[in-house]
């Protein structure tokens, strides 16, 4: 799931640097069919601990597509509603569970909930806008990928022994600053919020459920935030058409790939997602290197 860039939700999404070097102009046009692919690409990716923000971003530059070329602030209204619509099926296909969550709040699972919050709301506050200025570059988020690979491959030596009854106040705070990591591009909200529940010793099934109930109100928190702010600023008309066909198939194949999220639990190991990122981000390096030359 992980997130829901909006503080602490998702990683910053955008490559900020590409226009500029290919020496193209910034257009208004956001093309239905890109708008459609990547919706569709971003609802398994968000279920999987594999940076659904970072393949926003390096997909379609890797593709070789003007999708840089769109105006930020547009484009950023994009990257919003996929998450939105994402969002909107999670809760759909998760009802029971949030209802159960809901039914059994106690003052524990407030304080887990609200000690989870408090990180990444506070980092995306103050460093959102440096973050995707500055780390939204092929490079940075190959970075990312390989940090956030190198920290799920490390959480899978930890015992898993603990259930989500046993979370605590250090535990919550735990999963807020993975939360605020995911900030980062291409680490992944889902996945290191997977890690850190995992290096605090929750065993699979459990870790997916804590990274799901620490997620869930930060990733509706801020894309309504988000949603706010970009409704004041105002969009082109003719963007309500892509965007809604990227929301429309964001909110499908979510709802189409929710039984990944049972696959991750019953994998015994994050390292295959560890190595694909690995893997993605050695295809982004050598893309951009080899483009310098």
């Amino acid at each position: 799931m992980s997130s829901p860039t909006e503080p602490g939700s998702t990683e910053p999404g955008p490559i900020q640097a590409e226009p500029a070097a290919a020496g193209g102009q910034p257009t208004q046009d956001l093309a239905i069919g890109q708008a459609l692919l990547l919706g569709a690409l971003h609802g398994p990716a968000e279920l999987l601990p594999i940076s659904s923000s970072g393949h926003i971003a390096v997909i379609p530059w890797l593709l070789g597509w003007d999708y840089a070329r769109v105006d930020p602030e547009l484009r950023k209204a994009f990257e919003v509603a996929v998450h939105a619509g994402t969002a909107a099926a999670l809760l759909i296909t998760l009802r029971p569970e949030v209802q159960d969550a809901v039914r059994e709040m106690n003052p524990r699972l407030a304080e887990l909930v609200i000690l989870s919050f408090v990180p990444p709301a506070v980092v995306g506050f103050v460093l959102e806008r440096p973050i995707e200025r500055h780390l939204g570059t092929p490079a940075t988020i190959a970075l990312g990928l390989i940090c956030g690979s190198l920290a799920m491959a490390w959480a899978d030596r930890a015992p898993q022994d603990r259930r989500s009854q046993d979370a605590g106040a250090v535990d919550a705070l735990l999963l807020g600053v993975a939360q605020a990591c995911a900030l980062v591009p291409g680490v992944s909200r889902n996945g290191a919020t997977l890690a850190a529940a995992r290096l605090r010793r929750f065993n699979r099934e459990d870790a997916n459920r804590l990274s799901r109930h620490v997620a869930l109100p930060v990733i509706a928190g801020a894309t309504l935030l988000k949603t706010v702010r970009l409704t004041r600023r105002g969009l082109p008309p003719a963007s309500a058409v892509p965007i809604a066909a990227g929301v429309a198939a964001s909110f499908a194949s979510t709802l189409g790939s929710t039984w990944l999220i049972r696959q991750v639990e019953r994998d015994r190991s994050l390292v295959p997602y560890a190595a694909y990122r690995i893997a993605l981000a050695a295809v982004v390096l050598r893309r951009r290197f080899r483009g310098r030359n």
